[in-house]
């Protein structure tokens, strides 16, 4: 599915300010993964997010979709493999416009133009996956975005990332803002919908009961690398302590005691 090589992201490059935020990360996530993704503040997981979004042009190495070289590609056209879902449930949909409006934006997928015409074939499509996520919001198409409460726009974001068919869905720690009752239904409804239609997903995450929870991977990136990369029946046994032992391991140091560590319980 993806196959990042050697990738570098040096920021300030040659000043007093230079920033070494990725260094030779190497990763390949196959098809219908679910990956867990944590580190410190500043480990380099939202650099990592934004060069294989195309938000940044990698310094070094290259990013590969489906077979496709996308490293030099302008994010706009990336679109056509990735969906994003970030911490602001703002962000991902259109406030002043109606709900069926922001529908009809995600299943245009990807950047082509918009030549959709709303029928009512389509609005009775809508309302059947709106109504999978369990919030009411099948019956209120005409309603503008703005009236939703935050769990339901960031409920919302996904159900259309979703729909418009991505190859890679990034999220980044997108129950983060959201109380712990809407983080809870988020989550559920992000475990539903990869089983369900066979994502494969990359979530960062700061609260580390959803990283071991949750997916069917865990990576931990410091200080621009991966350090840890642990999958299966490996994984699904793995505690809070033994991450924490592991890191201590491999890095001969005590890992930071930031929101990786105070995030512990359901956020």
């Amino acid at each position: 599915m993806m196959t990042v090589e050697n990738l570098g992201m040096t920021f300030n490059a040659g000043t007093s300010d230079e920033n070494r935020a990725l260094d030779g990360v190497n990763l390949t996530v196959t098809n219908g993964e679910f990956v867990t993704v944590i580190g410190s503040n500043g480990a380099g997981k939202t650099t990592l997010y934004n060069a294989i979004a195309g938000t940044y042009i990698p310094t070094e190495g290259r990013i590969v979709i489906r077979g496709i070289d996308v490293t030099r590609s302008p994010e706009y056209k990336r679109a056509r493999y990735i969906g994003r879902i970030f911490q602001n449930p703002l962000i991902g949909t259109a406030g002043k416009m109606s709900l069926e409006d922001n529908m009809v934006l995600c299943h245009r997928k990807g950047y082509k133009s918009l030549k959709i015409s709303l029928n009512n074939s389509l609005r009775n499509y809508f309302r059947e996956r709106l109504s999978e996520l369990d919030m009411g919001l099948e019956h209120r198409l005409s309603d503008n975005v703005e009236l939703f409460s935050g769990g339901q726009r960031q409920a919302l974001t996904l159900l259309m990332a979703v729909l418009s068919e991505p190859d890679i869905l990034l999220l980044d720690e997108h129950t983060a803002a959201l109380d712990p009752r809407n983080a809870e239904i988020v989550m559920n409804l992000t475990q539903k919908f990869a089983e369900r239609y066979k994502l494969t997903v990359m979530m960062i995450t700061h609260n580390m009961q959803h990283a071991l929870q949750y997916g069917t991977r865990l990576l931990m990136m410091d200080s621009g690398n991966m350090v840890m990369d642990v999958s299966g029946n490996e994984k699904s046994q793995l505690t809070i302590d033994a991450v924490v032992q592991r890191f201590r391991d491999i890095k001969k140091r005590e890992l930071a005691n930031d929101q990786l560590l105070l995030n512990t319980g359901p956020l």
